[in-house]
C-alpha cells in the first residue's frame, strides 16, 4: 500500500492562500475518508479537515469559512484550499487515510487514521505564514 503524497506547501505572507494537494494513488477502495491534519511548532497535531468519500465535510473552528477541502475522484487526488492565511496557520500539515472511519467528525478530532499506521500518513508539506 503507498502512502498517499502532499505536495503544495511553501512560503506565503499573512492574508495569502496555498493549494495543498494530496495524492493517494495507493487506495483504491472507494468507502473512505481523507482528511489533512497540521502540526503547529511547539504544539500537538490537530485535525484541520476532513471529507468523506460521499463529500461530508468536517472543519475545526479555526479554519471555517477560510479552508476548503475537496476531492477529485477521477485523479484519486484530494485539496486543501487555504485562504486569509496567518502565522497561526504555519505548520506541517499531512494527510491521512482512514478505511473504516464512522464519521469525519470522529475522524478529525480523534485522528483515527493514527490508528492503522504510517502506510495511512503523508510525510507531510510544510506551510510557513510570516506576518
Amino acid at each position: 500500500q503507498l502512502p498517499p503524497v502532499e505536495s503544495g506547501g511553501g512560503l506565503v505572507q499573512s492574508g495569502g492562500s496555498l493549494r495543498l494537494s494530496c495524492a493517494a494513488s495507493g487506495f483504491t477502495q472507494e468507502n473512505y475518508a481523507v482528511g489533512w491534519f497540521r502540526q503547529a511548532p511547539g504544539k500537538e497535531r490537530e485535525g484541520v479537515s476532513c471529507i468523506s468519500f460521499n463529500a461530508n465535510t468536517y472543519y475545526v473552528d479555526s479554519v471555517k469559512g477560510r479552508f476548503t477541502i475537496s476531492k477529485d475522484n477521477a485523479k484519486n487526488t484530494w485539496y486543501l484550499e487555504m485562504r486569509s492565511l496567518t502565522p497561526e496557520d504555519t505548520g506541517v500539515y499531512s494527510c491521512a487515510v482512514d478505511p473504516h472511519f464512522t464519521t469525519v467528525q470522529a475522524m478529525c478530532r480523534f485522528q483515527t487514521p493514527q490508528y492503522y499506521g504510517k502506510d495511512y500518513w503523508g510525510e507531510g508539506t510544510l506551510v510557513t505564514v510570516s506576518s
